[in-house]
């Protein structure tokens, strides 16, 4: 099942965020915040989490919001799974929740940015397999050889 985070999720939310090894330490506190920011404004624009929980185990989640400025672009901030429940399709079932919540809210567009850094190389080829296409990339975005690598799809209403 999923559905709208609740205030009380944000324990288990941060034990899996916590538990991601490819996650640095300060992308965990921003996937915190946003988390936090979201609890805070439930009905926030830009940061709408969605909880993938199945018999009262919280699996994963996924953070999608509108882009600021425009009138159909949607961001993909996060998309997590826990580690026990990897290649179980949760992580296809929160993209196909996602890109369902862009079309409820009228978006074009679908955007999730990542690393070129090896250890994202699983992220990378998850979006491929979902017919995302690499619509940006800027060359040492993050740091030097770490480049920022922006995966879109455009949605069909």
């Amino acid at each position: 099942m999923i559905r709208k985070l609740q205030a009380n999720d944000r324990e288990q939310l941060v034990s899996i965020i916590n538990k991601t090894d490819n996650f640095s330490n300060e992308e965990k506190k921003v996937a915190v915040e946003l988390i936090d920011e979201a609890i805070g404004n439930p009905n926030h624009e830009y940061y709408n989490v969605f909880i993938y929980e199945n018999d009262g185990k919280i699996a994963g989640y996924h953070c999608t919001g509108k882009r600021a400025l425009t009138d159909g672009v949607f961001d993909l901030f996060w998309i997590v799974v826990d580690n026990n429940g990897q290649n179980k399709g949760i992580g296809k079932q929160l993209l196909d929740h996602a890109e369902n919540f862009v079309k409820e809210n009228k978006g074009r567009w679908i955007l999730a940015e990542t690393s070129s850094k090896d250890v994202y190389n699983a992220t990378r080829n998850f979006y491929m397999r979902n017919n995302y296409s690499i619509v940006s990339q800027i060359k040492d975005f993050y740091t030097i050889n770490d480049n920022l690598i922006v995966f879109g799809k455009y949605i069909k209403t």
